[in-house]
């Protein structure tokens, strides 16, 4: 592939991207486009048409009413939902089979796979070895609260699973500041980038580049319940609301990684 070609192939992809962030079928979703920046955030990790992507505990599908239009005519989308183990908490499955239903009428989840996914128990997120690109967005630091390193070792290790030699990881997290200690902090919902770095490193990735696209310097990380007193929680109620408004999201790290 010649260099004239690939950046062609890129701008391709770009638009792709770009018209699947305005598609008005996202309705309301498109409000946080601000704070989360889609379209900015899938160019940095290089998401192209013709890929197979794993995207971890989609939830109610915010990102992936953007991803899987993009691949959905030439690639694979996996969405690895919540695995509802026997003594799972109950919203696992309500989350599950709300997500099922959602996918068999929304046409911007046609042609998607569900899978299950869970940082100890469920790590068949696609065939091994078939993805091009993992992603997981704001997950880490649940892994970490519940289980620790081994919870955090655990989703690593399946997102290496499922990736192709070479493949990319992208992960976008609640970032902490790195003078603040990790372990006292563990309930915060904000997790040090150094920390991502190494959990990553130690399951076989290498660190490509990070980027500051979703960084939001007016957040401390330092708040009475935690990340989850910023929008869109706002768990403080109306006490200093118009304060956690005036920051906004998180700061987050957004990383992209290489399986070696």
């Amino acid at each position: 592939m010649t260099e004239e070609t690939g950046k062609v192939l890129v701008s391709a992809s770009n638009e792709v991207i770009d018209a699947a962030v305005k598609n008005p079928l996202r309705g309301d979703a498109a409000n946080r486009d601000m704070y989360r920046h889609p379209a900015e955030t899938l160019k940095f990790f290089g998401l192209k048409p013709d890929m197979t992507v794993v995207e971890i505990l989609p939830g109610g599908g915010w990102y992936t009413s953007i991803i899987n239009p993009v691949v959905t005519m030439n690639g694979q989308f996996y969405a690895a939902h919540f695995h509802p183990y026997e003594g799972a908490p109950g919203y696992y499955a309500r989350s599950l089979n709300g997500f099922k239903e959602e996918a068999k009428t929304n046409a911007l989840y046609k042609g998607l796979k569900i899978t299950e996914f869970h940082h100890l128990k469920a790590h068949d997120i696609a065939p091994e070895g078939s993805a091009d690109m993992v992603l997981t967005f704001r997950n880490v630091h649940n892994w970490y609260m519940g289980d620790g390193d081994a919870g955090v070792d655990g989703a690593f290790k399946a997102f290496n699973k499922a990736l192709k030699k070479g493949g990319i990881l992208g992960v976008v997290e609640h970032r902490m500041p790195e003078s603040q200690d990790q372990v006292e902090n563990k309930n915060s919902g904000y997790m040090k980038q150094s920390y991502v770095i190494a959990a990553a490193e130690k399951a076989g990735f290498e660190l490509l580049e990070s980027s500051e696209i979703n960084a939001n310097a007016k957040d401390t990380a330092d708040h009475p319940k935690g990340v989850w007193t910023l929008p869109p929680r706002l768990a403080n109620g109306d006490v200093d609301k118009a304060k956690y408004v005036a920051i906004g999201e998180s700061d987050r790290m957004t990383l992209k990684f290489v399986k070696k």
